[in-house]
């Protein structure tokens, strides 16, 4: 929250997969000096001290929304398969960034080693279950199309005691679509943090399938992207703050409540809502677009757009509304979003961790010399984006585009 008082049905509720983002958080604040590095390191370890003894599990999964004192379980939550994933790859940061602190490395390593990946597939033989529920069981839905889950996949041929088939990533269904003239695969109609999410830790520059569609996925989403803003920008007639330097909708906080919404196609509770995080999660892929996205947001319309954690989860300049909680995931995605596109260190912690990059092979994505896009190669999201950028230099500048949003 940003300082509002909460109902008490909100009270202490913990996101797991925002513990993720966190825990990502912590590396990126010790290694810029926003924090002291002893105090991130002790951070780090209280977390996993928690998820490792006190956190119920249930064959090493979590429920996705837990008691931030206590540990136990809140809101009826299901033991979540896609939310775990998420906190994992958080928990196999830390392993890598402070990995001379003997007592992470443990930690970390048992949590993950005792995910039984297996035990979630539920009698399938490739795809996952959503989650698990002690009064009901498993649920009835799997991930079997292409979103975020691939992190979740990627972990689970990873297992070094638990793995499944590198096949389950050719079960996937994957949807041709093409925009404006920007043609990638995706899940039609889901909103674009599903093609973010995955990459914040996944380094999939220059890798592409061996096999099926042959899809480079960093590409992917950077198509994603730019049909995306395409569809903000060809929504200017209705909603007149949408733009070239404005735009971004994607699952966040609205007037109406919480909404999984995005496009293209259109999606008809669009308002004219505005959401940074769409932009901001895209650094990575899109920098100088969503580097100039977030300034103009932020220097447009000021504290309706940023606040005490960076930018705001959502708000509306046609009707003035602005969110008043704060969304870890959302303000996770930018942060780790712009750290990958300033320096690419979560990508190079993450990938240090020797059963990601194997598990890349296992399944076929394959390395491969760097492309050339329009006679620009992708060293334009490897090298520091100081180069061109001096809003993102010096964390003195972050309020400008690569906000300190480590905050929460």
């Amino acid at each position: 929250m940003d300082g509002a008082p909460l109902p008490e049905s909100h009270r202490d509720v913990a996101s797991i997969a925002a513990t993720g983002f966190g825990l990502t958080a912590l590396c990126i604040a010790a290694d810029r000096n926003w924090i002291a590095r002893d105090a991130a390191i002790e951070r780090t370890r209280n977390t996993l001290r928690f998820f490792d003894t006190r956190a119920f599990n249930q064959r090493g999964w979590f429920y996705h929304w837990l008691d931030a004192r206590t540990g136990d379980r809140r809101w009826n939550s299901e033991v979540s398969s896609i939310d775990t994933a998420l906190l994992l790859a958080g928990v196999l940061t830390v392993r890598q960034c402070f990995g001379n602190d003997a007592e992470i490395v443990r930690l970390a390593t048992r949590i993950y080693e005792r995910v039984d990946f297996q035990w979630m597939l539920n009698g399938d033989p490739l795809l996952l279950s959503h989650g698990w529920k002690p009064e009901t069981g498993f649920l009835k839905a799997r991930w079997d199309t292409y979103s975020e889950d691939t992190i979740l996949y990627v972990l689970a041929v990873a297992s070094p005691a638990h793995a499944i088939s590198p096949a389950s990533w050719y079960a996937l269904w994957r949807d041709r679509y093409r925009y404006e003239g920007h043609s990638y695969f995706t899940t039609i109609g889901v909103p674009l943090f599903m093609h973010q999410y995955a990459h914040a830790w996944i380094d999939y520059r220059n890798r592409r399938e061996n096999r099926g569609d042959r899809i480079d996925y960093f590409q992917n989403s950077v198509a994603a992207t730019l049909a995306h803003r395409a569809f903000c920008m060809n929504l200017a007639h209705q909603f007149p703050a949408y733009g070239p330097n404005v735009w971004g909708i994607t699952a966040s906080d609205s007037a109406k409540g919480y909404l999984a919404w995005g496009g293209p196609p259109l999606d008809p509770d669009i308002d004219g809502t505005v959401v940074p995080s769409a932009a901001g999660g895209s650094l990575m892929f899109t920098p100088e677009l969503s580097t100039l996205a977030l300034q103009t947001m932020q220097e447009k319309y000021g504290k309706s757009a940023y606040g005490r954690y960076g930018f705001v989860d959502a708000f509306n300049p046609q009707t003035g509304w602005t969110d008043t909680d704060v969304i870890g995931i959302n303000v996770g995605i930018i942060l780790l979003s712009a750290e990958n596109m300033r320096s690419g260190n979560v990508w190079r912690w993450f990938m240090r961790n020797r059963e990601v990059p194997r598990a890349l092979d296992r399944i076929g994505l394959q390395t491969r010399a760097r492309s050339v896009t329009n006679g620009r190669t992708q060293a334009l999201v490897r090298r520091k984006t100081h180069e061109s950028n001096p809003y993102c230099d010096h964390a003195a500048n972050a309020p400008r585009a690569c906000a300190n949003l480590s905050g929460r």
